[in-house]
């Protein structure tokens, strides 16, 4: 018997793919693309065409693990889940009698969005609350960006992607679409077919901006200052949007000034691009209705990269795009979803303190007992990858992994639960690129004794004899709940459909009532920034690279790589191949002064540490540039780092938001003697850890 089980993407991808599993005789056979989603139209990327692979993967954890071995040597050995939870449950009460919940942080990362089994949802949150856990601050990926917006707009949700089919110019800004999100580009072909013209404003010449009619290479972290010259040039040709700047927007005097502090000429010094160039974009950008902006989260990985989106925020204020179908600024989609998330912070019998993720290194002390982590590997993905290493092998750091995959955190943890994938649970998502509710059905049965995040947090309550009805809510319950509050999407309709619109017009006009501000405008200016200790008018605020770079030193950004989702999938064989292994790309002129050669073995380090990668020698980086993909397991690499290792914990200007792409650097040869040692840095086969599964 064969059916089509429909189905939706868990992964950290703004387009969140509405999917079909075909199921034979028990087992998934088949995973495609639904083509009768309007957004995914049959299509998947190359990293989720081989998710049933990875369901299957021979590394996968499939039963419960206890250590045998010292923290990050990787040896454990099979135990059950009744074993597990026991030893779980002794800790934890333990912990919360001597030292108070507050000694647990439960560490939850971007590896499914799901609202039921994920970080959207909060899920878990619940069950922390009712042991007085620590909050914890989920801001690694796009905190400072989200604020940037909500300063202009009064929210981060922006233009519908599919409306960029109506757009006459687009501008995509720090965003690598055919990478990072590549439905897209199908509404970007449709609008050129009409005649828009494509602009990739981007400090690397990616596969987007190959495609483009136009690329930027702009200098890492002057985002804001180009923003600010483009509007000076619209100054120039006298093409502002004055009806819309009286009646829509709120401050335009002092932004207006600020913006005549950067006349192309200066803009030209600080972003490293022609002044023609920059001259050029501006009178397009003046006469062309609707204009599109894709501004994504790697525009604000650095210092002032929640001014940089404050500012670009700002331009459709000017050119008054916001009327116009097809115009405006497209960051995320994520608040325009109604779904009601109830983490029930009623049951913290108190106030309780605020970890944040991105400080994980210095939150790691003394007063944190407990490491309980979930859908995130933090020791491969997380600032100071060193100093988190260091943090993680404290003995009376009690730390548990909920995993799917040996990963470098695994390693680290001294009881290990196994996961399940999304072919194998229940969930609900909605894209952050999209307007669509996705809601996935399991497909097949979990292998071994892989258990969701719900059920695991169900069957801890039990073991523990907490007495909270809510925490024992069964997945349809939670799902119920979630869509309390949207009209015409019911959980019948979405199990039978697999996906629904929002009730919002089509084509989306966001901001066609007014905006959710203080003042009901688009604000230039903004009280709440200035209470927030933020400049008052938007403006630029310069990375720690753009205003420290020298000639002896590199700006290191860590892009996304064309075949992981963050380290998910690195460690699949046939997509670890096609990566090349860790590389970092660097022009011509700084390889010659470094005396690096294409394919070379080499170190790139600073003070906080060092990774070693492939040489990559092109002119798709602009001198003074590095450019080293996300991803790659450390354990899998050479020399046992990767890239988080010489990045700082350090913040953004705003919501302590990562500073992944603001990093100084040098690099020099290695011995190809790291190559031939073992690959896992020290660290055992990664056939080993897990051994149990």
């Amino acid at each position: 018997m064969e059916l089509r089980v429909l189905g939706a993407c868990p992964l950290d991808c703004p387009d969140t793919c509405s999917w079909e599993v075909t199921v034979r005789d028990g087992q998934a056979v088949g995973l495609r693309g639904n083509r009768d989603h309007p957004f995914t139209r049959g299509a998947l990327c190359v990293k989720v065409n081989r998710y049933l692979e990875h369901t299957r993967a021979a590394d996968r954890i499939l039963y419960p693990l206890k250590r045998v071995g010292p923290k990050g040597s990787g040896r454990f050995e099979r135990i059950s889940w009744d074993e597990a939870l026991g030893a779980i449950a002794d800790r934890l009460r333990g912990i919360v009698a001597e030292h108070g919940g507050e000694a647990i942080w439960p560490y939850q990362g971007t590896g499914t969005l799901g609202y039921i089994q994920g970080e959207s949802g909060l899920a878990g949150r619940r069950f922390w609350n009712v042991l007085g856990a620590s909050v914890h601050d989920l801001n690694i990926c796009s905190r400072a960006g989200n604020l940037g917006l909500k300063y202009v707009n009064g929210t981060a949700g922006g233009m519908d992607p599919e409306t960029f089919a109506l757009s006459r110019l687009i501008l995509l800004w720090g965003t690598n679409t055919l990478t990072s999100g590549h439905h897209m580009w199908k509404f970007v072909q449709d609008a050129r077919a009409n005649g828009a013209h494509v602009v990739a404003i981007d400090p690397i010449r990616t596969r987007t901006a190959d495609q483009a009619d136009e690329h930027l290479p702009i200098r890492p972290g002057t985002d804001a200052a180009l923003a600010l010259g483009l509007l000076n040039v619209v100054l120039e040709e006298g093409a502002e949007d004055r009806e819309y700047l009286e009646n829509h927007t709120l401050g335009w005097d002092e932004f207006k000034a600020e913006i005549l502090k950067y006349p192309p000429s200066r803009v030209a010094e600080i972003t490293g691009l022609p002044e023609a160039d920059i001259r050029a974009l501006g009178v397009r950008l003046a006469h062309t209705r609707p204009t599109g902006i894709r501004a994504t989260m790697g525009i604000q990985r650095h210092e002032g990269g929640g001014a940089a989106v404050r500012a670009i925020a700002c331009i459709p204020g000017v050119t008054g795009d916001w009327r116009h179908p097809g115009g405006g600024l497209s960051y995320s989609t994520s608040a325009h979803f109604p779904l009601h998330v109830d983490p029930r912070d009623d049951l913290l019998e108190k106030p309780v303190r605020t970890l944040t993720m991105t400080r994980l290194a210095d939150g790691l002390d003394e007063s944190v007992k407990c490491l309980w982590v979930y859908a995130a590997n933090p020791l491969g993905s997380t600032s100071d990858q060193n100093r988190v290493r260091e943090a993680m092998l404290r003995e009376d750091l009690f730390t548990v992994v909920m995993e799917q995959f040996p990963t470098d955190t695994v390693d680290y943890a001294d009881i290990v639960l196994p996961a399940t994938m999304q072919t194998e649970h229940i969930d609900l998502h909605a894209g952050y690129g999209h307007m669509y509710v996705v809601w996935n059905e399991p497909a097949v049965e979990a292998p071994g004794e892989c258990a969701s995040t719900t059920e695991t947090f169900r069957r801890l309550a039990r073991h523990m004899g907490l007495t909270e009805p809510s925490l024992y809510d069964s997945d349809l319950d939670l799902a119920e709940q979630l869509l309390t509050g949207t009209p015409g999407i019911t959980l019948e309709r979405l199990r039978k459909e697999g996906w629904a619109r929002l009730p919002v017009a089509d084509p989306f006009v966001p901001f066609a009532d007014g905006f959710p501000t203080p003042s009901g405008r688009l604000e230039f200016v903004s009280d709440r920034a200035e209470a927030d200790g933020q400049p008052r008018v938007a403006g630029y605020v310069p990375s720690l690279s753009a205003r420290t770079a020298s000639a002896t030193k590199l700006t290191l950004i860590t892009p996304a790589a064309h075949t992981f989702l963050n380290t998910i999938f690195s460690n699949n064989p046939e997509l670890l191949r096609r990566s090349k292994g860790p590389r970092v790309m660097v022009n011509p002129k700084d390889a010659e002064a470094r005396g690096l050669t294409d394919g070379q073995l080499v170190r790139v380090f600073n003070d906080n540490g060092e990774f070693t990668a492939y040489v990559e020698i092109s002119d798709r980086v602009q001198p003074g540039v590095a450019a080293a993909p996300k991803g790659h397991w450390p354990k899998l690499s050479p020399g046992g780092s990767n890239a988080n290792a010489v990045v700082d914990e350090r913040d953004a200007d705003m919501g302590r938001g990562a500073v992944y792409h603001d990093n100084l650097v040098d690099i020099a040869p290695t011995s190809s003697r790291v190559h031939g040692e073992r690959m896992h840095g020290g660290h055992p086969d990664p056939g080993r850890t897990g051994g149990g599964s």
